[in-house]
């Protein structure tokens, strides 16, 4: 069973997702807010030359790292839901893992954790075939890594039948429907934007295990670490913000290894 320690968590944030000339978000601000980073691996955005910088970043500031792996879908930022037997996404994700883990090999680093982007995230959440073939990729990779999941998420259940430590995620610039799921983009209170509602979210999530939903419903929600998205309007702000508030009211901010 997946333990939990309600006053220290995690700050993570995508990375990586810069593209040639195209920079997503500074990481250099970013990246001094939060204490680990999930990296893309070429597959939904990212380039070798912005996934190395990340890391060399990320390295230099002590961030902790992990694989941030998506479907190959560049044109859809990874947000397409893609069909896929089994194998494939197995072997979509253990080639992102190798790619990124040799630059993590040249800098000296471990990956820290896995954590799937966009729709391949989502898929496994509630899709038991998708979270298991992700769960055996990763442990199949590597098994001492630790699988970033929802809390009562299919992929949190692969996870731990197969042995893999398991770190809750919750998130908090995106709303929530009653089921537990994020509300899809577009949808009324999908994005959260303003500081102070991003507050009552995390000391919510932090001392109380649950969130308010976009229908104004409660339910429980469990995290080791709360996400920050990178392109998320205004994220440099709001990691600042949240990084100041979490310390002022006594929560200790450590990376997803030492809190599972």
């Amino acid at each position: 069973m997946v333990s939990y320690t309600a006053r220290k968590i995690d700050l993570n944030t995508d990375a990586g997702e810069s593209f040639g000339r195209w920079v997503l978000v500074d990481e250099t601000q970013l990246f001094r807010y939060v204490t680990s980073a999930n990296i893309a691996c070429g597959f939904h955005a990212g380039d070798p030359v912005s996934i190395w910088r990340s890391i060399k970043l990320a390295r230099s500031l002590g961030v902790s790292i992990g694989a941030h792996p998506g479907f190959p879908d560049l044109m859809g930022f990874g947000r397409r839901e893609i069909s896929v037997t089994a194998d494939e996404l197995k072997s979509y994700v253990i080639y992102q893992l190798g790619a990124l883990n040799a630059f993590l090999k040249v800098e000296g680093m471990r990956m820290q954790h896995v954590k799937a982007h966009g729709a391949l995230y989502n898929m496994a959440w509630v899709r038991e075939e998708y979270a298991r073939a992700l769960a055996e990729a990763v442990y199949s990779y590597d098994s001492r890594l630790v699988l970033v999941a929802p809390y009562g998420s299919a992929m949190a259940r692969a996870a731990e039948e197969l042995g893999l430590k398991v770190a809750f995620e919750a998130f908090i610039d995106r709303g929530y429907t009653s089921d537990g799921r994020l509300a899809p983009r577009g949808v009324p209170g999908a994005l959260i934007t303003d500081i102070e509602k991003i507050f009552e979210r995390v000391i919510s999530i932090v001392d109380k295990n649950a969130v308010t939903t976009v229908d104004g419903r409660t339910i429980e929600v469990r995290a080791h670490t709360l996400c920050i998205h990178g392109d998320s309007p205004g994220a440099i702000e709001i990691a600042r913000a949240v990084n100041q508030k979490l310390r002022e009211v006594g929560v200790v901010l450590k990376p997803i290894a030492e809190l599972v």
